[in-house]
């Protein structure tokens, strides 16, 4: 195993990454015929596993391994944070979108992020209260298994509840990331300092680690269901660390938390080529633009070249220019926006933006289309830094869920509540309301949903049947990762494990990243030539996905993290 420790830059917000790379794991594809679970944590995979062979299906599966991402893998995702849900339900053929993104509390205004008429350093804004937006991934998950659970919500987080009571080892990411000390406020609230460096010293790898207030957290989440978090003592608790943050005490009171709903939407779905890609609307920017990009590549048969070719590469890196453009233009809370997004994908719009590639030249930076002639409105590059998982999970009946859950930066606020810690999502919003005397359509507002790169995808053959789902954490840069193993799986005939150990090459309409320590850093001059700006750096995806090949299924989970796929 290589480790590498990237130096953080103290400025620049797009520089950070949500994550540290903490190594990178070999791993093969692993088959199964019945079922199978990937997670970011072996605990999780093991966990759903359990579940599946309990008679649970897919959904109950994601309940136990969120809950258990909790425990094992806090610095990600949690109970604190927010979700998006993709369900694939098997028997009507049907695919379902919940939304369970954070909301702004009722109280925020627009100048939230402003200090002294200026937008608030990002290091200053993550830390505490100011930053925490009401949890949804609890709601999500409740809502999607009243609807589709088959075991009682009760016996979902029994495993989670013992081993938090017993104790945990801490991995070995768990252990880099908290000795990294990349959250500029961890240590200075007291819970949390506590619990990530007892006696004044960051957690070891290979220590077993005790969470018995989330032991006892979940306790009453089983018992009393998931409105037990949002009304009563839980909630009363997260509103008191919110409201008396010692750092940046913010506006979340007991009414938000009451008055928090998750959101059934309709999933964006298009076709690439002869398959059909779904995922998550606005919020969420994956759906749409993971979209964008395959659509602006269709015209090439990006088959005709090798994997991560220069030609390739070069034109992955100009459809995502495009793509981001209209993202930081136009993807917002569209319950607040109300634009209709479908515009973004329509064919007449993607081939005039995709008349602007050009074969032999990086365009630089490009701008956002018209989509929507007579809107005026101001484009922002918000980088939002999701400290993120992912998991996808197909049952024995061949129901499918593909989770991305976060929140926000590596450990979130900062602030741990009853044994779990709360997100600071809010951070996505644009801390700018207004640019340029036109407004910003990512603006805070009162209970609004932050825009999100988080990517849950699912693909479908051209006679409807479930072939193909992932995600990946990563910041603003899951659009890429994820549209990066969807060209390896439908355009170069990969396995999901080949395609999501591909080196990320990733483009946010800034500059052409090429991964660290891979074959991509040989692209370099070529793309240089061309006119791209290029950075070699560590790109720390975390994509884990499955699919369905010749009957059997074929898990994939990110060498560059600590997940696995498990089965039978």
């Amino acid at each position: 195993m290589v480790v590498a420790h990237p130096v953080l830059s103290k400025d620049k917000r797009e520089d950070r990454e949500p994550e540290a790379a903490t190594g990178i794991y070999k791993k093969k594809a692993y088959s199964a015929k019945e079922y199978m679970v990937v997670a970011a944590n072996p605990y999780a995979s093991w966990v759903g596993k359990q579940i599946i062979n309990k008679g649970g299906n897919a959904i109950d599966a994601a309940i136990a391994v969120q809950s258990m991402l909790t425990l094992v893998e806090p610095q990600s995702s949690g109970i604190g944070g927010g979700s998006f849900i993709l369900y694939w339900d098997n028997k009507s053929k049907t695919l379902h979108a919940y939304d369970g993104r954070e909301t702004a509390p009722s109280r925020v205004n627009i100048d939230l992020f402003l200090k002294d008429n200026k937008p608030m350093p990002w290091k200053e804004a993550v830390v505490g209260g100011r930053s925490v937006g009401v949890p949804g991934t609890l709601k999500a998950l409740d809502m999607v298994h009243k609807q589709f659970g088959v075991l009682p919500w009760n016996e979902l987080f029994d495993e989670t509840i013992d081993l938090s009571a017993k104790g945990f080892t801490v991995s070995e990411r768990l252990a880099k990331l908290v000795n990294l000390e990349l959250h500029p406020g961890l240590r200075k609230f007291r819970t949390s300092s506590v619990y990530f460096y007892p006696e004044g010293q960051g957690l070891k790898a290979g220590q077993v680690k005790k969470n018995s207030a989330l032991a006892r957290t979940l306790t009453t989440i089983a018992k009393e269901g998931a409105d037990s978090f949002y009304k009563g003592n839980i909630a009363d608790k997260i509103v008191k660390a919110v409201e008396f943050a010692s750092i940046n005490p913010g506006f979340l009171r007991t009414d938000d938390m009451a008055a928090y709903e998750a959101v059934k939407r309709r999933p964006v779905c298009g076709k690439y080529k002869k398959h059909q890609i779904c995922g998550m609307p606005p919020p969420s920017s994956g759906g749409i633009n993971t979209l964008q990009i395959l659509k602006l590549l269709e015209p090439y048969n990006l088959a005709q070249y090798p994997a991560n070719s220069v030609l390739a590469s070069h034109l992955f890196t100009q459809a995502s220019r495009l793509a981001y453009a209209d993202r930081d233009m136009y993807v917002a809370d569209t319950d607040f926006s109300h634009l209709p997004f479908s515009a973004m994908l329509s064919e007449r719009y993607l081939q005039d933006r995709g008349s602007k590639i050009r074969l032999d030249k990086d365009m630089g930076r490009a701008q956002a289309g018209k989509p929507f002639p007579h809107m005026n409105f101001a484009s922002t590059q918000e980088y939002d830094l999701p400290s993120t998982s992912h998991f996808s999970i197909i049952d024995k009946q061949g129901n499918a869920i593909s989770i991305t859950s976060s929140i926000e930066f590596a450990f979130g606020s900062g602030l741990m509540v009853e044994g779990f810690l709360l997100n600071n999502q809010l951070t996505d919003f644009s801390f700018n309301p207004y640019k340029s005397n036109r407004a910003v359509l990512n603006r805070v507002e009162p209970k609004k949903r932050p825009r999100s790169a988080m990517s849950p995808t699912m693909v479908f053959d051209e006679k409807g049947n479930l072939m193909l789902a992932v995600g990946s954490p990563g910041g603003s840069r899951i659009i890429n990762y994820v549209a990066k193993s969807l060209i390896g799986v439908l355009d170069w005939n990969l396995d999901i494990q080949q395609a999501i150990n591909l080196p990320n090459i990733t483009n946010r309409n800034d500059y052409t990243a090429l991964e660290k320590g891979t074959s991509a850093e040989q692209l370099q001059p070529e793309l240089e030539k061309m006119g791209h700006k290029v950075q070699i750096r560590d790109l720390n995806s975390g994509l884990h996905g499955f699919q369905i090949k010749n009957g059997m299924i074929i898990g994939g989970a990110d060498p560059r993290r600590e997940g696995v796929a498990v089965g039978l």
